[in-house]
């Protein structure tokens, strides 16, 4: 089943001669300038639209649609009516800034189609009215004959009229390493996208050869222009948290109407003032509501995305940090992410005899091993001349800039010039020795390539291909004293056999020798005779640690997918040699399999395997989507244009920063600087702590927002005196909550971190445990504040200085409550109090603002302020302490009863 936007063209099964005439186009003529109008507006422009991006001020009055926020705004409005400015600039001003953060976070969004339209602009060679010309690419229309050669970017799908010796690589849309061979032909109606030989598809780069074709797609309908549909049309969804925190508000919104009405209506029961009565239901709407929660989030999330930074991870979007620490599955590309996307030879089979490379990658550091040990330098017999026919029999090149290596060229080419070089042999010292006369390029119909050389007035021909059509063309074999003997064809088709179980792409390499000298080299030449000199096999070798990084997945609960446009025997190989189940039921998966079966059927078979092989772009969207149907919080990696309608689709998505294209950038929520899948799971641990740092500050925010409404609902509901004002209210959950809640931000994470299964997504922001605790320290604050209240007002003294005590109670109670909150289940002492000095600077400065608001005159006017004396800071004190020491004892007693139990989760 095709995803919307995804559709299967039939180019591919068309022979030329019909394609021309669907197209009516000559060959050797082109189209004509008049009719370049006519098929662009039948066909379309060869450009991507991208999809219409918010308006600015529309983007960012939606960050005012949110249940609290309302409530706030209606609060400042009324404020504005009593002429309350001060209370409600506070109001207005929480207001601007959380909605302020919010737009400058999605006016980010959303770049992913501008990207890929920026990959297109290039220059090709044109056939129009029998004249070649330059034309940009997003000139052309179906129907343009088009000339590419190697280094050229295909800039339109095409069907392939004319090609010589060409290889293209597709990796940017199969995610599959080797560089394809690409000839005229037609191809089964049924033939995977990845093994098209016939077209030739937009963003995809010539590596060798030439070729000339004739343009069938463009723009939308081009296969890139389907990707780019299925990203427009890919869901962003929102994170765990904010889904959790949407339904808090909303519930949260009907539980502070309805306490608000039923204040207001207890009021009015008690003939107090309408005035009066409606301040204070204003209080207690701004007392519950927790208005430093956005502010304080957004800032939480940021110190993540700066930690995360550190270790090589790139946040796009803030709340994909909370996301990572919820993560359950990683669906990960194997091309560029789990391997090196660097082709190395790894085994090598001359004289008889398999050596091992070491070394990965394109530096030529490594040495070749038998039995272990280094086998140098090498005699100048069979292995020898195999690596020399490697190197001389190639047409890529090996290039160091700063000390980087690089090919340009085919990758498989390439690997065999750093597989000689870690022999000792370089091209340079070769070329010195002997003159190239003539080559024989690849072809699909010959599968093999060859070069002919000058040597000392004789002419020696080396022959690279696959090993069965190299085997049909040599009678004999270099033996481990050099000496030519009969080819044993039995014994190197059982060396082949092994290889390839290991996933490892093989060649066969020999070499003719002539007496005399030669300056061609036709196909006759090399027809039979040869002397076999051996196989090198290669693979795109796993990266460094990521066997061990996947174990810590494991560990944590998260299962590793892998995902990849690449073929099963390789895909299979990579997934043992990194630590993968692929056997059983946990086979390999591929896509013509996963064509077959309906959405149903491959939701309930994906949770049984692992590997996916040969997976088109909108196969990825798929499995990413029916991981999500079970449930799961999906990552993706991936660094090409074939894994960025996945990765948008992902619950997170994660992209190469050094190898990945900007396509996949933009269509990320994080991008890895290093391109290492240890970074993943470094981030993911990350993002646990972010989590349990935001739930940490939940709990610790809540239960003051809980007693302040406690406060002023009892109060009415008995017709006293308010023992908080709104103002007041607002200094409370503005400036201390803010000042000290962050601070949690900064806590080490708690031990066995990574041992811990993943959160349900089901899982309640606050757990039963948790949310006890928040009521009880509620609980405990209204006790003591409205205790303290009434107790000193009969003991005589001033409304204000009862209501600076209840502030006061307020701050410094929460403070010592902010030490429990440190740990879900050890005690500041256990923990250590220096762990976190951030928050100790935070609670002295907070201390000395109360002190601020308590003696200065200044302060003592605008809030209502009056200074206290020892008896009100001993009660302070008393409550503070006694506060501190419920909860140390409430938690060591559920932490006892549930084994010490993970609370948070």
């Amino acid at each position: 089943m095709k995803e919307k936007g995804m559709k299967q063209t039939l180019w591919h099964t068309l022979h030329v001669t019909h394609v021309l005439e669907m197209l009516v186009v000559d060959e050797s003529v082109g189209i004509k300038e008049s009719d370049v109008e006519k098929q662009r507006l039948t066909y379309g422009v060869n450009r991507l639209k991208s999809k219409p991006s918010y308006v600015p001020w529309k983007l960012f009055l939606l960050q005012f649609h949110q249940s609290l926020v309302y409530i706030l705004l209606l609060a400042a409005l009324v404020m504005v009516l009593l002429h309350e400015w001060l209370d409600a600039g506070v109001i207005f001003a929480v207001v601007m800034i959380n909605a302020l953060i919010g737009y400058w976070q999605e006016s980010k969004a959303h770049r992913a189609i501008e990207a890929l339209s920026k990959m297109r602009k290039n220059r090709v060679r044109v056939l129009r009215e029998g004249h070649i010309s330059l034309l940009d690419a997003e000139d052309l229309v179906v129907g343009d004959i088009v000339w590419l050669a190697s280094g050229d970017k295909v800039p339109a799908d095409m069907k392939i009229l004319y090609a010589k010796a060409l290889k293209v690589d597709e990796s940017l849309l199969t995610g599959e390493s080797v560089c394809e061979s690409k000839t005229k032909g037609i191809d089964a109606p049924h033939t995977l996208f990845a093994d098209r030989i016939s077209m030739l598809y937009a963003s995809t780069l010539i590596t060798y050869g030439e070729a000339k074709g004739v343009v069938v797609e463009v723009g939308d309908a081009s296969y890139v222009g389907q990707i780019n549909t299925l990203i427009a049309h890919a869901d962003i969804l929102q994170t765990p948290l904010s889904q959790k925190l949407a339904l808090f508000s909303k519930r949260m919104l009907y539980a502070i109407m309805g306490v608000s009405v039923f204040t207001f209506i207890m009021g009015m029961v008690h003939q107090q003032g309408v005035i009066e009565t409606f301040m204070a239901s204003v209080a207690l709407a701004v007392g519950i509501i927790p208005e430093g929660l956005p502010a304080a989030m957004s800032i939480i999330l940021a110190i993540g995305v700066m930690k995360m930074a550190d270790k090589h991870a790139i946040i796009r979007r803030l709340p994909a940090v909370e996301t990572l620490g919820s993560t359950s599955v990683i669906c990960s590309d194997k091309t560029g992410t789990l391997t090196q996307n660097a082709m190395s030879v790894t085994t090598l089979y001359a004289e008889g005899v398999p050596f091992l490379v070491s070394g990965r990658g394109y530096a030529p550091r490594g040495e070749i091993l038998l039995h272990e040990k280094a086998f140098m330098p090498l005699p100048k017999r069979g292995l020898y001349e195999m690596l020399v026919a490697g190197v001389l029999c190639n047409s890529a090149s090996l290039q160091s800039k700063k000390g980087v290596y690089h090919i340009v060229g085919d990758p498989t080419e390439g690997a065999l010039l750093v597989a000689a070089a870690k022999g000792g042999i370089w091209i340079d010292e070769l070329l010195k020795k002997v003159v190239l006369e003539d080559t024989l390029a690849f072809e699909s119909e010959y599968q093999y390539m060859a070069s002919l050389y000058s040597v000392d007035e004789k002419s020696v021909v080396y022959l690279k291909g696959s090993v069965e059509r190299v085997l049909e063309r040599c009678a004999w074999m270099m033996d481990d004293k050099g000496e030519i003997s009969a080819i044993q064809k039995e014994e190197i088709f059982a060396q082949a056999e092994i290889m390839a179980e290991e996933g490892l792409r093989i060649l066969a390499f020999a070499k003719g020798v002539w007496d005399e000298k030669r300056t061609s080299l036709t196909h006759e030449d090399v027809k039979e005779g040869l002397i076999f000199l051996g196989l090198q096999g290669m693979i795109d070798p796993p990266r460094l640690g990521v066997k061990e990084a996947i174990q810590s997945c494991y560990e944590a609960g998260i299962v590793v997918k892998m995902i990849t446009g690449d073929h099963g025997v390789t895909a299979r190989s990579i997934a043992r040699s990194i630590g993968m189940n692929v056997e059983g039921e946990q086979r390999v998966l591929s896509g013509a399999e996963i064509d077959a079966l309906d959405d149903a059927s491959l939701s309930k078979i994906i949770a049984q395997v692992n590997v996916f092989a040969r997976i088109a772009p909108e196969q990825k969207l798929r499995l990413v989507k029916a991981l999500q149907q079970n449930g799961e919080i999906v990552a993706m990696t991936g660094d090409g244009v074939n894994d960025a309608p996945a990765l948008r689709q992902a619950n997170i998505g994660i992209a190469m920063g050094v190898m990945g294209t900007e396509v996949a950038k933009e269509s990320s929520d994080m991008i890895l600087t290093d391109d290492n899948f240890l970074t993943i799971k470094d981030a993911i641990e990350e993002g646990r702590v972010v989590y349990d740092n935001l739930i940490k500050f939940i709990t610790w925010i809540l239960p003051t927002n809980v007693g302040e409404g406690l406060v002023i609902i009892v109060a009415i509901c008995f017709g006293v005196a308010l023992p908080l004002l709104p103002l007041q209210i607002l200094w409370i959950n503005m400036i201390s909550d803010s000042a000290l809640g962050i601070m949690l931000a900064y806590e080490p994470k708690e031990n066995a971190l990574m041992q811990r299964p993943p959160r349900a997504p089901q899982t309640p922001i606050l757990t039963f445990l948790l949310l006890r605790r928040v009521l009880l320290v509620g609980c405990l604050l209204f006790a003591h504040a409205f205790g303290a209240f009434f107790y000193t007002l009969f003991l005589g003294v001033d409304e204000s200085v009862a209501r600076t005590l209840v502030m006061n109670i307020f701050v410094f109670g929460e403070m010592l409550y902010l030490l429990n909150c440190r740990s879900f289940y050890h005690s500041a002492f256990k923990i250590g109090f220096l762990s976190n000095p951030y928050l100790l600077y935070a609670m002295l400065g907070v201390g000395v603002l109360q002190l601020f608001l308590t003696y200065h005159p200044w302060m003592n006017h605008l809030f209502d302020t009056t200074p206290l004396g020892l008896f009100e800071w001993g009660i302070v004190t008393l409550s503070s302490l006694v506060i501190y020491g419920i909860v140390e004892v409430e938690k060591y007693l559920t932490c006892k009863k549930h084994q010490g139990c993970h609370v948070a989760s």
